[in-house]
C-alpha cells in the first residue's frame, strides 16, 4: 500500500482524534494534492509549520493503527469478500437448478455491492 492511499485510509478512520489542525493539513495534504508550500500559504503558516504539523499527524495515526488495528482488519475483511466472489463467480450455474442458481446469482450480486463498498 503506498504512503499516499494509506495515510488517507488512516486518515478516515482516525481522522477526528488528530487536532483540528494536524486533520486540516493531512486532509489538504494527502486527500486533497495540497503541496506543503499550498498549505501554508493557504493556512498563512510557515512550510516548516506544515511539515511538523504532518510528521506529528502522520506518526499519530500510525500508532492508532498499531494500537488498535482497524486498517488492518477492514483490509483484511475486504480481501476476504473479494476472495469469496472470485469463488462464487467459479460456481458452474448451469449445473445447478433454476433456483439454487437464481440464489447463486443474487449472493454474487450482494457481495460484489459488499466487496465495493467496504
Amino acid at each position: 500500500m503506498n504512503k499516499i492511499y494509506e495515510t488517507s485510509l488512516l486518515l478516515d478512520f482516525y481522522g477526528q482524534l488528530l487536532t483540528d489542525r494536524q486533520y486540516e493539513i493531512l486532509d489538504l495534504h494527502y486527500n486533497n494534492d495540497f503541496t506543503l508550500t499550498e498549505i501554508a500559504e493557504q493556512l498563512n503558516i510557515s512550510r516548516q509549520g506544515v511539515y511538523d504539523n504532518e510528521k506529528r499527524g502522520r506518526a499519530q495515526l500510525i500508532e492508532y493503527e498499531n494500537k488498535l488495528g482497524l486498517l488492518g482488519k477492514f483490509s483484511q475483511q475486504k480481501q476476504k469478500a473479494q476472495n469469496v466472489l472470485e469463488m462464487m463467480k467459479k460456481l458452474k450455474l448451469d449445473s445447478l437448478g433454476r433456483e439454487n442458481a437464481d440464489i447463486i446469482k443474487k449472493v454474487i450480486t450482494e457481495i460484489e455491492d459488499l466487496a465495493n463498498n467496504i
